[in-house]
């Protein structure tokens, strides 16, 4: 059920940081027509609009919507097949997802991860590599007000070189700066909103062990891409999976770094202290829920290969490394999944709190700070939403359970709210199968 106009939430318990036990209890949030967040206090001392409509928040539990840095929308996260990801028939599988059929089924596709994406309490996320442009005709249509979505960043096609990591099924390729700096200028053309570099070789389309983090772009042709890029005014990610991968694209003046690796002392530097960037600094956005499932699933139900599974292995131990170094040094560390990839679905975003929890050693304030006011700062919407604040969106769950105690309470948002307008009780989807053996995964 939608509902639009006025409203207040009463009497809610709101997850923060400010509070000791990392409640504020008993608290009003009012918002208002223009679905932005009007007041916010003690109860007691907030009052309500007449004609404003009331949700009890009794015994429920009030955050920030949740903001995933890094998503895909050409797939819903079931297995990928070899045929889709492997070198054989690349060419083939690209040609039928650019024909105008598959152009058509990827922006059906598109529409629906994004709608599940929202639904799951997902308000804010940007998109990595794209097939082509229907992630921004997408943002245009929810920007406009024609379709209800939450707030995005389209990147596009990713950039990447011939064989590169995504080449060609959702990258445009070149292998100087002068033709990625034209290949940025296209994308900028058509309208994206973020940019993506392919600066190392990644895990499902590896043919040889250690592939995933091997150097692919050179760091002249990607300062190429990153000064085009901020001209424009918009931030680069680059997936990057070791040391020297990571370094070359800092060096280049990349805004985030995709996946990860451990840090050395000129990593943490870059990180903290980045000329040619955007904003003078940089930031890491871990996805594990992309290379946990392929370690620790048996490849009889992943469907992966051994030179994936190795790749893999080697990815997670320099994530987990990558985030530990970040969160001693003081480097902005967000949150991202890498939607559509095999067994990361649009809905599960959830998971990948729990997996920085547990591997990561984040706390769970940690952990949801991350996915909320971390990334919007990151992403550079820190003064729109990540927090429940006075003047910024409304962008809200209001959840059953604490999840400080249990993250399956985001599983089942009670109310998603995207710049004020509410969705209750948001019904998806799921794949059993997929769900069954991420859950036996965490057992």
């Amino acid at each position: 059920m939608l509902m639009t106009g006025s409203f207040a939430i009463t009497n809610v318990n709101i997850v923060s940081e400010d509070a000791k036990d990392g409640l504020l209890h008993g608290y009003n949030v009012v918002v208002g027509p223009d679905g932005r967040i009007a007041k916010v206090g003690a109860g007691n001392r907030t009052g309500i609009p007449d004609g404003y409509h009331r949700i009890d928040g009794t015994g429920r539990y009030l955050l920030p919507g949740l903001i995933n840095a890094h998503v895909h929308l050409f797939s819903n996260g079931k297995p990928l097949s070899a045929t889709l990801t492997g070198p054989t028939f690349q060419h083939a599988v690209s040609a039928a997802l650019h024909s105008p059929l598959g152009a058509l089924l990827i922006a059906h596709r598109t529409k629906v991860n994004a709608r599940n994406l929202l639904l799951s309490g997902v308000t804010t996320f940007r998109t990595v590599g794209d097939v082509g442009y229907e992630a921004v005709r997408l943002r245009e249509r929810i920007e406009s007000g024609k379709e209800l979505g939450a707030r995005m960043l389209a990147a596009g096609p990713l950039l990447a070189i011939t064989g590169g990591h995504g080449s060609p099924q959702i990258a445009l390729i070149g292998d100087s700066p002068s033709q990625n700096r034209k290949n940025a200028r296209t994308n900028i053309m058509h309208g994206v909103t973020a940019i993506k570099i392919a600066a190392t070789g990644g895990v499902t389309d590896a043919r040889r062990i250690g592939d995933a983090g091997r150097p692919q772009m050179s760091e002249e042709e990607m300062a190429a891409i990153c000064e085009e890029a901020h001209h424009a005014g918009l931030l680069v990610a680059a997936h990057a999976q070791s040391p020297l991968g990571v370094t070359m694209a800092l060096r280049a003046g990349v805004d985030t770094i995709e996946h990860g690796c451990a840090m050395n002392s000129e990593i943490i530097d870059l990180f903290g202290d980045n000329p040619r960037s955007l904003r003078g600094w940089s930031a890491l956005i871990p996805t594990l829920s992309a290379a946990l499932p392929l370690v620790k699933l048996s490849r009889e139900v992943t469907g992966v290969d051994e030179i994936v599974v190795a790749n893999a292995r080697i990815a997670v131990d320099e994530m987990v490394q990558g985030i530990h170094d970040a969160k001693e040094n003081g480097i902005a560390l967000g949150m991202g999944t890498d939607t559509a990839m095999t067994y990361v679905t649009q809905y599960n975003t959830w998971r990948e709190l729990a997996l920085l929890n547990e591997y990561g050693d984040l706390t769970p304030q940690e952990a949801i700070h991350a996915a909320s006011a971390e990334n919007a700062r990151i992403l550079g919407f820190d003064q729109v939403t990540g927090r429940i604040a006075q003047g910024l969106s409304a962008d809200l769950l209001l959840l059953k359970r604490n999840p400080l105690n249990d993250w399956r309470a985001y599983e089942h948002p009670e109310f998603v709210i995207a710049r004020g307008r509410v969705l209750q009780n948001p019904q998806i989807e799921r794949f059993e199968l997929v769900d069954n053996e991420l859950d036996a995964m965490k057992a």
